[in-house]
């Protein structure tokens, strides 16, 4: 016989203010099977929580029934708690009475009725409810991180120094993603190479990272504590092992002219060499000095000797004979037990959105037709003593140094139409931060930004960006800027200041965009392949956003930086470290417990064995890739049928296969028929 105790919460006023919580706890105590109802201001706190065991022991409840908030928020809260007093948790369910009822609706009474309704649905339920046991799946103690800028580095170097071993993989020839293209950051004004290129020879130093650059993940199976990964290992056309990193082959190589990525398709004239070209790199190259590895790789897409079948010299120079034309694509598995994504961002292309929708994009700013307006990333690269003019600011046009610079904000970011809806979160900090740097550079020089709204909300974040006024002499305009046209040499900036309500007109020598901060070209395929959400603008959608920041809905594989979402260096270092204790949590155990809320297939005696008939619809439909391929054999081992098979350590529990098998042979646990039957008869009564 059943006896369910239900516990309403009131969530502060969240639900009292529209739910009747004490006329709904009467209400069920004339419900079949209900032997307690109480209410509670927050079920959720300490007394809430005792005031739940004190009920299961004194009126030795077979069951449990909380009508509150999302399950999501604190089903697990709950369960532990009728776990304490020796129930199982699995017969513990949640009525969501807030979200269902008080955050949608303004009648009192309809509200008050709707949720007595709820609850007494989840009353049936629970009467039905099996003891469910936990699933117990081993762990492999190493982990996978993908991507190696600073967030990807960070993650990595915690799991390592927790004692496991590291997987970390990146798709550039070098590990340090962007911030290794950065000056200084802000608010401080670190040099940005000297406080990263520390952790990034810690990277290829330590015993516990196996490192692979120029590499892709390829493919992704298994489950949480049980990956297999899948690794593109792209030819570099190099021997890691022989080369020595001397330089000899670039220093040689006669094709010179090829844009650099790491200078962000930067090229502007030497001063002292008009004919000659800076900011290019060589078809053999490494991307900086202090790339790591320091060992360089050949751009097949421009090299001579695959292009036109001639050349060689890199080659005939290289003293250890490192270099390998006929290196070969290889594919690699490394088995895992969590994953880190760290896959980065990119800054928007204002060329490329111009010329997919030219009724759209920027193409009065006059991005990629004027070599004097340039992105963010590129004005970093002119100030980087790394750079093509060793720190220098110059015009791209003549090499010259400019006198004046207009700094535009908010060029795609907070723009429906023609760019994205968020605000990318470092443009106005950035853009302080360049235009104290430039005065740094061009004592007599004058820098003006155009902005919408000033949101600098980190620590000492609004103390910069005052300094840059106050201090540095920038003119903040507020407002847009509408057009940019050449004139005399000049480039002629024209917007409005809505401050003092005029129209603004400047002649610039430079004029320096910041573009918003988007996710990767290729964050959907990632996602696709990592069977994780993402957001409308390709973002990595985390569980959730308060209380599993970190975690994706996928098991095992959690975020760090701006794969999911614009961060500042900061936050994504926290971020990663967070990622990082995660992963060393999980990693930590022997073996991992898992909900027992997943799929099933039935079984049956011979000769039948199983009533599913194999048509594997449910394999084509999971999303989570859990349906496996089990053949039935006779006892001489003869095949006499291939049946579905959930594998547990997969299943999410979503029950798309159970809805979907037209053979009714799979049922989701926690969710059986006479569960659902149940729930669906008590609709209406009384």
């Amino acid at each position: 016989m059943s006896r369910i105790g239900v516990f309403i919460c009131h969530c502060g006023e969240n639900i009292a203010s529209v739910v009747n919580c004490e006329a709904a706890a009467k209400a069920l105590t004339t419900h079949p099977g209900v032997v307690f109802s109480t209410d509670y201001k927050y079920m959720c706190s300490d007394p809430g929580q005792n005031l739940i065991k004190d009920a299961i022991e004194k009126h030795k409840l077979t069951g449990v029934v909380v009508a509150a908030c999302s399950p999501r928020m604190h089903e697990p809260t709950f369960r532990g708690a009728v776990a304490e007093k020796g129930l199982n948790p699995f017969l513990c369910e949640m009525a969501n009475i807030r979200e269902h009822c008080s955050w949608v609706h303004a009648d009192k009474e309809e509200a008050t009725r709707k949720a007595i309704e709820l609850i007494r649905l989840m009353v049936e339920k629970v009467k039905n409810n099996e003891k469910l046991q936990p699933i117990h799946v081993p762990i492999t103690k190493r982990a996978l991180v993908i991507g190696a800028g600073i967030a990807g580095i960070q993650a990595a170097l915690d799991i390592a120094n927790a004692g496991h071993e590291v997987v970390l993989v990146e798709r550039e020839p070098s590990i340090g993603g962007h911030m290794l293209q950065l000056s200084e950051t802000f608010p401080t004004l670190d040099c940005s190479q000297c406080i990263l290129t520390p952790k990034m020879v810690d990277i290829a130093r330590h015993k516990k990272i196996k490192l692979y650059t120029w590499s892709e993940v390829d493919a992704v199976d298994g489950y949480i504590g049980n990956f297999e990964i899948t690794i593109r290992m792209k030819p570099r056309s190099v021997d890691l092992a022989k080369c020595t990193g001397c330089g000899t082959c670039w220093q040689k190589c006669p094709s010179r002219a090829i844009p650099s990525e790491f200078n962000a398709g930067l090229s502007l004239p030497d001063p002292e060499n008009p004919k000659k070209k800076l900011g290019y790199r060589t078809a053999i190259y490494t991307p900086c000095p202090q790339a790591v590895p320091n060992k360089p790789v050949i751009d097949r897409a421009n090299c001579l000797w695959f292009t036109k079948g001639r050349c060689g010299v890199c080659a005939k120079v290289c003293p250890t004979k490192a270099i390998v034309y006929e290196q070969k694509e290889e594919l690699v598995k490394e088995k895992v037990g969590a994953i880190v994504v760290a896959t980065g961002y990119q800054v928007w292309s204002v060329a490329k959105a111009a010329a997919d929708y030219p009724y759209i994009g920027y193409g009065e700013y006059g991005y990629g037709t004027h070599p004097d307006i340039i992105d963010g990333l590129q004005f970093e690269r002119l100030l980087s003593a790394s750079g093509p003019t060793g720190g220098k600011v110059r015009r791209p046009s003549d090499g010259k140094e400019p006198q004046t610079v207009a700094f535009l904000s908010c060029v795609g970011s907070r723009d429906n139409e023609k760019g994205f809806t968020y605000c990318s979160k470092i443009c106005c900090m950035y853009l302080a931060k360049h235009a104290m740097l430039y005065k740094h550079k061009v004592h007599d020089g004058q820098a003006f930004n155009f902005y919408m709204d000033i949101r600098a909300g980190g620590k000492t974040y609004d103390e910069f960006t005052r300094r840059t006024v106050e201090e540095d002499d920038c003119v903040y305009l507020r407002g847009r800027v509408s057009r940019i046209y050449p004139r005399d040499g000049k480039l002629v900036v024209q917007g409005a200041d809505t401050l003092s309500n005029m129209q603004v007109e400047i002649e610039a020598d430079l004029v320096v965009l910041g573009t918003a901060m988007v996710a990767q070209p290729d964050a959907e395929a990632v996602a696709q392949k990592l069977h994780v959400a993402f957001d409308k603008d390709h973002f990595f959608s985390e569980a959730h956003p308060k209380l599993r920041p970190v975690e994706a809905q996928t098991a095992g594989i959690f975020f760090a930086g701006a794969c999911q979402g614009p961060k500042d260096i900061p936050e994504a270092v926290a971020q990663a470290s967070g990622a990082a204790s995660k992963v060393v949590g999980l990693l930590n155990a022997d073996e991992l417990e898992r909900e027992p809320i997943v799929a099933t297939v039935h079984r049956a005696a011979p000769p039948v064995y199983s009533i599913c008939f194999g048509c594997f619809f449910c394999e084509r439909i999971c999303p989570y890739g859990a349906i496996e391929r089990e053949e039935i054999r006779d006892r001489k081992g003869n095949l006499l049928k291939t049946v579905a098979k959930v594998n547990e350590g997969l299943c999410g529990g979503c029950g798309l296969c159970a809805a979907a098998c037209r053979a009714h042979a799979i049922t989701l646990r926690g969710f059986n028929d006479e569960q659902l039957y149940a729930v669906v008869n008590a609709l209406g009564e009384e």
